[in-house]
């Protein structure tokens, strides 16, 4: 069976790019370690049978972004507008292009007195958008919200397939369309606590290197093809002279 160089060298230049797409989620992840309930990506690396021309097939890379939800690590903090979710379950924001929902609960209370998250978004409650008009702010285990012992609303969580939740920035997700949120059944509310980023640096520092190594390793073999074109061309002139 004759196999064209050139295939060998599409085949190494398609894996050398998706390994630069993992790359790039790795440092990612990396770059948020410190952020309040981020959840790190991974990439999953598939082949597929295509039809390259009308008498040809050949197998293609693909690559396929996953977000791992795993819960990470609940730390104290005792600063009475941090809130963590153990177990299931996002806050629902208030979003410019509509509902978005997050696992980070670092809030703050704005001008207006209004419960946002970091970037100024509104977080939701039963009766819509959290006020805290007094200086005592207490939240319960299941939600409900009171200021200085009046009770004024209860925190939204609620749970959604993970496959329909999809990164946008900021750290929130969107539901995909045709999904549908529901309430999340298994939660605790933990005040004056965080939820780290789920990110290990030793596991995504190892997978750094392993990358390099897998990268260096299609440089080798591009290098070789090129070889072998130089020696091809090579004989082919010494047999015409």
């Amino acid at each position: 069976m004759f196999i064209h160089n050139r295939l060998g060298l599409l085949e190494s230049v398609e894996t050398m790019l998706n390994h630069e797409q993992r790359l790039n989620q790795v440092t990612n992840n990396l770059a948020n370690v410190d952020t309040p309930g981020f959840k790190k990506e991974t990439v999953t690396f598939d082949e597929m049978l295509y039809q390259a021309n009308s008498s040809r097939q050949r197998v293609g890379k693909a690559l396929r972004i996953n977000t791992v939800h795993q819960q990470g690590v609940v730390q104290k903090t005792d600063a009475p507008l941090d809130l963590a979710i153990s177990g299931e379950g996002f806050f629902r924001i208030q979003a410019p292009g509509g509902v978005r929902y997050t696992r980070a609960g670092n809030f703050q209370r704005n001008n207006e007195g209004l419960l946002v998250t970091a970037n100024g978004y509104p977080v939701l409650g039963e009766a819509g958008p959290i006020t805290i008009t007094g200086n005592r702010f207490e939240v319960a285990r299941d939600g409900r919200l009171s200021v200085d012992g009046v009770s004024v609303n209860r925190l939204t969580v609620v749970n959604a397939d993970p496959q329909a939740l999809k990164k946008e920035g900021e750290n929130l997700f969107r539901l995909a369309e045709g999904a549908a949120e529901e309430a999340s059944p298994n939660f605790q509310l933990l005040q004056g606590h965080l939820e780290k980023s789920n990110v290990n640096t030793v596991t995504e520092m190892t997978e750094m290197i392993d990358l390099y190594r897998a990268y260096e390793g299609q440089q080798k073999m591009i290098r070789a093809v090129d070889d072998l074109d130089d020696l091809a061309a090579r004989r082919v002139g010494s047999l015409a002279g």
